[in-house]
Formats: structure tokens, sequence, C-alpha cells
């Protein structure tokens, strides 16, 4: 998915300017991505024999800073009030391990775009941060991209990105309104899965 592959590409890209954010989010998204970069490049040729190991790196290193959960909850949208603790652990859990597996395919093929960051803005609900960024490759045009970040406790988490107006949530919404229609939620988890299989 184009939105997953500029996303993952603009998470790496963060250390290499200031985001303007508020201070505390900033410095998170920062020390998680140099990390996630110094260890890609540490560990260049283990990966590259290991095609596995970069999901591994993903899942310890940049998946902790996403708020699945959330994520999961706006995606499924209002079927999520219908779905069991089972079922709204199972939707999460799987969902959890599709976007990892598709950000770390995405992290694989970065290769040096240029990233403008703009000021952050106070988000439309109380302890959220909107971080507008433009992704800028030679013979195409910028691409906007803004991070939806919420305060949990005392850290921040990505619940959204939209991608030249486009929700990354909302996209998954239409989705997966589509196969609950027809299959149930027990047919969105199996999807989800049966998707993580195939390698995303």
């Amino acid at each position: 998915m184009r939105t997953l592959l500029v996303a993952g590409i603009l998470l790496l890209a963060l250390p290499l300017a200031s985001l303007g954010a508020e201070p505390s989010a900033t410095q998170l998204v920062e020390r998680t991505a140099d990390k996630m970069l110094s260890t890609l490049e540490n560990r260049r040729a283990e990966v590259e024999r290991k095609p596995q190991l970069i999901n591994q790196l993903v899942d310890s290193i940049l998946a902790p800073h996403f708020d699945f959960e959330q994520m999961t909850r706006l995606a499924v949208g209002r079927d999520w009030r219908s779905a069991s603790p089972t079922q709204q652990q199972d939707l999460t859990d799987s969902f959890r391990d599709l976007l990892v597996r598709t950000y770390a395919k995405s992290i694989m093929k970065y290769s040096g775009q240029d990233i403008v960051y703009e000021t952050a803005r106070p988000g439309t609900r109380s302890g959220t941060v909107v971080v507008p960024t433009e992704v800028r490759a030679p013979g195409s045009a910028p691409i906007p991209i803004d991070y939806y970040m919420l305060e949990r406790g005392t850290s921040w988490m990505v619940y959204d990105v939209v991608i030249d107006g486009v929700s990354m949530i909302s996209n998954y919404r239409s989705q997966f309104r589509t196969t609950i229609a027809t299959s149930g939620i027990n047919g969105l988890i199996e999807q989800l899965r049966a998707k993580t299989a195939r390698g995303a």
C-alpha cells in the first residue's frame, strides 16, 4: 500500500531534521528513528541473509510507539462495540502484525528521499498534536504527510497517518466495513491473519 510505504519512509527519515513539534514528542520520535536506522545499518548484511529479522527489529523498536489498539478501534469503527473482548484483542493483534510487516517492507525500500518539516499544530482533541511533513523525491511531486499523535501517560504515540489528504485509518475502515458486512468480525480477523501470512 502506497500510504504505508511512504509512512514507513518518513518514520526513518525523521532524525534528518527537527520536527518543530511538542518537544517531548519530537525527542521520542528522533530517539526511536535514530535507533532504528543505526540498528538497520549495523545489521544490514544479517537482515539481507535473514529477511524476517527486519520484522523483529520493527516490532521491537518502532511498534512500541504506535497505539495499535486505538488504530484498530478507529479502523473498525462502529463495529468495534459489537465485538467481544476476545475479538477486540484478536483484531488488535492481527492488525498490529499486518502493520508491522508492511512497515518492515517499506523500511527496506528507503533510499534517502528528502523530508521537509513544518511547525506542528495542536490536534482537534486535547492531548494530541499533528506533525505536518512533506516527502520530496527528484522527478516526483511532493507528498504531504501529517502524523497524528496522542499522549499516553508521559509518552506520545502515533494513531493515524494522513498522506496527501487520505487517512490511513479511514482507508482501512472502508475495507474493514466491507469485510465485516460479508464475513463478520471473525472473517475480518481471518483476513488480516491471511494477509500477514502472505507477507502483507
